[in-house]
C-alpha cells in the first residue's frame, strides 16, 4: 500500500457526532462514506452518503452551504444518479470525501445544530435505496481460479482449466437492463433445459437456480473509443466497489452456453448492493496481487506492472448467508454458507479493466464490471451452490432440517463484505440480498 494515498480521512481516532457511526460493528463509520442514490416515498431520487444508520442528503448539504464545493462538483451531486460525479474523475471525488469527513466528524459545527441534522440526515431504514448509477454496459469476468478449477473439474475432470485462462481474463458481456438493487425479489426464470440422458430439451422453470458471490467495479471516467487503458492507469478509471450477485440458472446455462457462452441462464437478474465504497475508502486495505503458482506464465506486458503486483488487490472478507421460509417461521437465523476473501483472485480489477479496453473498447461512467464468483480452495470458501453442493450431489443441511442443492421458492440469499486491518477502522459494504419469489 502506498502510504501517500492515506490522509486525514483514514484517521482511526476520528469519530462522528452520529452515534451509530462509532459502533465497531457498523459498515459505515466516518472512515467509509460510501455513495448511493436514495428516495423518500415518491420524491425525486437524490445522492446520499451512508454514515452509521443514517444517510446524508448530499444535495441538501450543498444547497444550505454546509459543503463548499466547486460548481461542477455541486452540479454533479445534485442529480439522481452518480454518473456525473463518476465522470469528473478522482480529484473532485477526493475533495468531496475530505469535506464530508470534516462535516460529519464529532468536532464539526453541525454536531451542535440538531435542527440542521434533522434536515440533512435521514434514517436509512426510512429511505428506498436505488441503483447508484445509470448502467450503460455490464461485463462479467471469471477471475477466481479456484472457482474455475472447481467448475471445470465437474465437466472436464481431465482438463479443468482451459489453456487461455492463465493468459487472459475471461469474461462475457452481460445484460445491464436486468440489474436490480439489493432487496429486489428474484423471479425464477424459464428456459430450455436438457438432461444428459434426454433426447430433446424441454421448456420450463429452472430447477437449478443459483447465486454467485461477486464484487462489482464501477467505472469512473472511461476512455475514448479506440484508446486502450494502460494497466498503471486502470485505477484512474475506477470509481469504487460494491457487492454483486450474478444469479444463475445452471440447467439453462448448461444447455445454451456452447458455443457462445452465457445468455438466458444469466440475463434474468443481477443484484448489486446500493452503496459504492470508493477507491479512497479502500486504500488501507490494499494487498499484493495473488502470487501465481510456480510454473504458471507471467501475464503479458499489457497486463503486468510492479504497481499491480505490489498493491493491485484488496482484502475483503466476503460471506454468503441463506435463509429458507421454514427457517423464518421457526425464527432460525440465516445459515452462513460460505466465507472467502476477495484478495485470492487470479486476476485483479486493474488487469480486467486494462484487458477490457485493450482492443479499444470504450468504457463509460457508470459501466459495471463483475469479478466473477469469488471462491477459495476449501468447501466453505466456495461462492455458489454449484460448487458448494458439488453440482447438487452434496446438498446443504439447513438448521430447519431441510436440504438445499439449489435455491427453492422463498429462499433468501444475502452477501456481506468487510475490510479489516490492524491500525485502521473496519469498513463494510452493506447488504446485497434477494429473495426468490417463485
Amino acid at each position: 500500500m502506498t502510504e501517500s494515498r492515506l490522509d486525514e480521512t483514514h484517521d482511526p481516532a476520528a469519530r462522528s457526532f452520529v452515534p451509530s457511526a462509532n459502533d465497531p460493528s457498523t459498515d459505515f463509520p466516518l472512515q467509509n462514506l460510501p455513495l448511493g442514490v436514495f428516495r423518500v416515498e415518491d420524491e425525486t431520487p437524490r445522492i446520499g452518503v451512508a454514515i452509521g444508520t443514517h444517510v446524508l442528503d448530499l444535495s441538501a448539504a450543498i444547497s444550505v452551504g454546509r459543503l463548499s464545493v466547486a460548481p461542477d462538483l455541486a452540479n454533479a451531486c445534485s442529480g439522481g444518479s452518480l454518473n456525473a460525479l463518476m465522470r469528473l474523475g478522482a480529484e473532485p471525488r477526493r475533495a468531496l470525501r475530505r469535506q464530508l469527513f470534516a462535516l460529519l466528524r464529532s468536532d464539526s459545527p453541525l454536531a451542535a445544530d440538531s435542527a440542521m441534522q434533522a434536515r440533512l440526515l435521514l434514517p436509512i431504514a426510512r429511505v428506498e435505496m436505488l441503483l447508484p448509477a445509470e448502467i450503460g454496459d455490464y461485463s462479467d469476468f471469471y477471475a477466481s481460479i479456484d472457482h474455475a478449477t472447481h467448475v471445470g473439474s465437474m465437466f472436464r475432470p481431465d482438463n479443468p482449466i482451459l489453456p487461455n485462462y492463465k493468459w487472459v481474463p475471461i469474461g462475457y458481456h452481460g445484460r445491464a437492463s436486468s440489474i436490480v438493487p439489493s432487496g429486489t425479489a428474484i423471479r425464477r426464470p424459464s428456459g430450455q433445459r436438457k438432461a444428459p440422458d434426454a433426447e430433446a430439451p424441454t421448456f420450463g422453470p429452472s430447477r437449478q437456480l443459483d447465486y454467485e458471490l461477486e464484487v462489482g467495479a464501477w467505472i469512473a471516467t472511461g476512455n475514448p473509443l479506440g484508446d486502450p487503458i494502460p494497466i498503471d492507469q486502470a485505477e484512474d478509471h475506477l470509481f469504487g466497489l460494491s457487492l454483486l450477485d450474478d444469479w444463475s440458472a445452471r440447467d439453462l446455462q448448461a444447455w445454451e452456453y456452447q458455443p457462445l457462452g452465457p445468455f438466458l441462464g444469466k440475463s434474468f437478474a443481477t443484484t448489486v448492493s446500493p452503496w459504492i465504497v470508493t477507491l479512497e475508502a479502500l486504500e488501507p486495505f490494499r494487498v499484493p496481487a495473488a502470487t501465481r503458482p510456480e510454473g504458471d506464465p507471467a501475464p503479458l506486458p499489457h497486463l503486468d506492472s510492479d504497481q499491480n503486483r505490489q498493491e493491485g488487490a484488496f482484502s475483503i472478507a466476503l460471506e454468503v448467508h441463506l435463509q429458507t421460509q421454514a427457517m423464518r417461521e421457526q425464527n432460525l437465523a440465516p445459515l452462513r454458507v460460505s466465507r472467502t476473501d476477495f484478495r485470492s483472485l487470479y486476476w485483479t480489477f486493474p488487469q480486467m479493466i486494462a484487458h477490457h479496453a485493450s482492443n479499444g473498447c470504450n468504457l463509460r461512467p457508470g459501466d459495471l464490471l463483475g469479478s466473477g464468483t469469488v471462491s477459495g480452495p476449501a468447501p466453505e470458501n466456495r461462492g455458489c451452490l454449484l460448487e458448494r453442493t458439488w453440482r447438487g450431489k452434496e446438498p446443504l443441511e439447513m438448521p430447519s432440517g431441510e436440504k438445499r442443492a439449489f435455491l427453492e421458492a422463498s429462499d433468501e440469499v444475502s452477501f456481506t463484505g468487510r475490510c479489516e486491518r490492524d491500525g485502521f477502522v473496519s469498513i463494510g459494504f452493506g447488504e446485497c440480498s434477494g429473495r426468490v419469489n417463485s
